[in-house]
């Protein structure tokens, strides 16, 4: 099956010591300009989600017992739905209410195209 969302063994790692400190974890990924387009990480349940967001997938971390959801703004997805997307972690610290913010790191979206293969077998032909 093919993945719309994956994550780096780095991310993995942040996302193991944040959940240690803030409990389930869920991801944001909005349209917004600036860091507003950054993916954001939050305590499971505290973004709400709604008919105006598309739930991608959820984050299997090894040693995380609740997989952690990510979302995309329905019109963000419009432009994305092509394109299977990485979250990886850089040092240095975004704008914005993510968890890791205070950590000096900043979550951030890899992405590649799908081939035509994986697009066909999501149904986006």
């Amino acid at each position: 099956m093919v993945e719309k969302v994956l994550l780096t063994d780095e991310a993995a790692e942040w996302l193991r010591r944040l959940t240690g400190m803030h409990g389930p974890l869920m991801f944001h990924q909005s349209g917004g300009c600036c860091d507003g387009s950054s993916p954001m990480c939050y305590p499971d349940g505290e973004f709400r989600t709604g008919a105006a967001d598309v739930h991608l997938g959820d984050l299997v971390v090894e040693g995380v017992q609740k997989p952690i959801g990510f979302w995309m703004s329905a019109n963000q997805y419009e432009y994305w739905k092509h394109t299977q997307l990485t979250v990886d972690v850089v040092k240095g610290r975004g704008s914005g209410f993510s968890v890791e913010a205070p950590e000096g790191i900043r979550f951030l979206i890899r992405s590649r195209l799908f081939t035509d293969q994986e697009s066909a077998e999501l149904g986006l032909l």
